[in-house]
């Protein structure tokens, strides 16, 4: 009797179970003999089998997949909200080389951008500092995890002491995960749209730095779901008014009357990483607890 009080037969929550779990099959399996049967594709268990995984008709099942591990694990740690940092991947740090630049100009004005890697990575700072008071489970810095805005992001928080979150995707380049990410917060996704929904279902705000194409998918996607009102209403923060203004003409969208004047008010623009900060923390007043 012994056997069945040690604690052998509990789930990690305390749950009892006493089925024989995956994972010592799993180890069973591995030792069994070599035979014409047991070396068939055929008799490999089903959940470790890669190349059945990856059939076609399996992919509602990785969807599933995708959407419970990350979920899984920021529940285990407790992660109840996020602040979410969008931006380019090109822009590099202060006084390094524009990797990405094609051309003169293309590497002067990424260049010249770095002020913004500078600004994301002083915004991680003061939202990781926040962060702290809750233990690391409210305002939390999440990134692409990839270079760029989302290497300051990420590098901010670390700096600081804090963990943040990195939602990286299998791409032929830039995407290898930044060495700030918090190692057992570091994600990586084969579906755009899991990892869409990974960035926005902590969101308590969104901060949207110059970027290229991912940057303003991430940015009408995230903006289209306030405006239907499938999200409810967070500060949508665009740092550098002169950059958004010039490739955007958002008045000329409203007074062609394909968005509503009012939807100009869905976001608000920054500078600098203290007024982002600023427009977060009047929103959810949190200017009367001790500041960032």
């Amino acid at each position: 009797m012994a056997r069945w009080k040690n604690g052998k037969h509990r789930r990690k929550d305390g749950s009892w179970d006493p089925l024989k779990d995956s994972s010592t099959d799993k180890q069973t399996a591995e030792v069994i003999p070599r035979t014409p049967q047991s070396a068939s594709s055929s008799y490999t268990l089903a959940y470790v089998d890669d190349e059945f995984l990856c059939r076609e008709e399996l992919r509602p099942v990785r969807l599933q997949l995708e959407l419970l591990k990350t979920e899984m694990i920021l529940t285990e740690r407790n992660i109840k909200s996020t602040v979410v940092m969008f931006g380019g991947a090109r822009i590099p740090a202060p006084g390094e080389a524009a990797w990405a630049a094609k051309n003169d100009i293309q590497k002067k004005n990424l260049e010249d951008a770095s002020i913004y890697y500078e600004e994301a990575r002083k915004f991680a700072q003061l939202c990781s500092e926040h962060a702290q008071h809750s233990g690391y489970q409210e305002y939390v810095v999440v990134t692409g995890g990839g270079p760029g805005v989302m290497e300051a992001g990420n590098r901010g928080a670390q700096e600081v002491g804090a963990p943040s979150i990195g939602l990286n995707i299998v791409l032929p380049h830039e995407q290898a995960p930044n060495p700030y990410v918090t190692p057992e917060l570091s994600f990586n996704f084969h579906y755009f749209a899991i990892r869409k929904m990974h960035f926005l279902m902590r969101a308590k705000a969104i901060t949207i730095f110059p970027g290229g194409f991912g940057t303003l998918d991430e940015f009408f996607e995230t903006i289209t779901l306030i405006q239907t009102k499938r999200m409810a209403p967070i500060p949508l923060i665009l740092f550098s008014r002169a950059f958004w203004e010039d490739i955007i003409n958002f008045e000329a969208l409203a007074a062609f009357g394909t968005i509503a004047p009012d939807d100009l008010e869905l976001f608000q623009f920054a500078e600098t990483a203290e007024e982002a900060w600023k427009i977060i923390a009047d929103f959810y007043d949190l200017n009367d607890e001790a500041a960032p």
